[in-house]
């Protein structure tokens, strides 16, 4: 592996899918126009790999993620790639009732290792409503493998670790982060193991937990509000198996807690975390969340739909009401 001294995070996605499929014949991605690399995660796998590995299928995506689950029975390792998050609401039932279900309906008999990459999740400006959601809740909640990477050396380690694993994995890269680069250092970019959090910035005030590209607008709320609270930035990386020993060893520290998830409110992964830290973790102050609204449903006009984003300004006024106890 040559070094990478900058690395993007699309290019940190492009690296993995290239490492893992020189590394395991099994490995291939499939997709709706993979070859023309239209979302830049595929550029130049075509080349390296040819039309077998790289598998331009149908519009139909309900038939080659039941294609994919099939193949992984096979014995094969396939990464499905959606190109705007409602085509995982498309195939919910042939991700999280099919092929999350089969190890456990044949006894551990079979397994199903395939890897089902949104390489730009979330909204944008122009994308419109059907295009914006982030359904990664959905899938946590049916107990589907989650991960949601906010850097690009947590992108390349946590796609390794998914195509790896022997179970199915949703893997959300937010768009907000894909501008997002890093250095690396020689040997910088390895596995990164599922069901680990990150410590982004220590702290004792106050547990920041932020999820996927919320983690760069925690850091920056962080660094504003330093000399005044100092926060602890966690971030979960992946959001199913949770890493709940990371968090409790947090508020452990901080006591305070206030997460920040691009989630709709009501019932998105930011109510679970509050619960869970309520009733099992050491708590000085009510949590707060910071999130979309509830039911938000983005539309056309970008200036209304920023209001629905989680923003800098409503986490800076959530730190300061847990500090002054919720």
């Amino acid at each position: 592996m040559t070094p990478v001294p900058l690395l993007s995070y699309v290019r940190a996605i492009n690296r993995a899918l290239g490492d893992e499929m020189e590394r395991d014949p099994a490995v291939f991605i499939m997709g709706e126009d993979l070859r023309h690399a239209l979302t830049n995660t595929t550029t130049g796998l075509l080349a390296r790999f040819g039309p077998e590995r790289v598998l331009e299928t149908p519009l139909s995506e309900q038939g080659f993620t039941n294609f994919a689950t099939g193949a992984a029975l096979a014995g094969q390792r396939p990464v499905v790639e959606y190109q705007i998050p409602f085509l995982l609401l498309l195939v919910f039932e042939q991700i999280a009732n099919q092929a999350n279900k089969l190890s456990v309906m044949t006894g551990g008999q079979a397994s199903v290792p395939v890897t089902f990459l949104l390489p730009a999740a979330g909204w944008r400006p122009g994308w419109g409503g059907q295009h914006s959601d982030q359904p990664y809740s959905m899938f946590a909640h049916f107990g589907v493998k989650t991960v949601l990477p906010a850097t690009p050396v947590d992108a390349y380690g946590l796609l390794v670790s998914a195509i790896r694993d022997d179970d199915p994995v949703t893997f959300f890269a937010p768009i907000a982060a894909h501008g997002v680069r890093e250095n690396v250092e020689r040997g910088g970019l390895v596995p990164v193991p599922l069901g680990v959090s990150r410590v982004h910035r220590p702290g004792s005030d106050v547990t920041v937990l932020a999820v996927g590209h919320l983690v760069h607008d925690a850091l920056a709320v962080a660094a504003d509000l330093d000399g005044e609270v100092s926060v602890e930035v966690l971030d979960p990386r992946t959001l199913y198996p949770f890493d709940w020993d990371g968090l409790a060893a947090s508020l452990d520290k901080t006591g305070r807690l206030v997460v920040i998830d691009d989630s709709n409110r009501f019932c998105g992964l930011g109510a679970e975390i509050v619960a869970t830290a309520v009733e099992e973790m050491r708590m000085d102050a009510r949590p707060i969340r910071v999130t979309r609204p509830d039911g938000a449903v983005v539309g056309c006009l970008p200036e209304l739909d920023v209001a629905l984003q989680p923003s800098r300004e409503q986490l800076a006024t959530a730190i300061r009401a847990v500090m002054k106890g919720g």
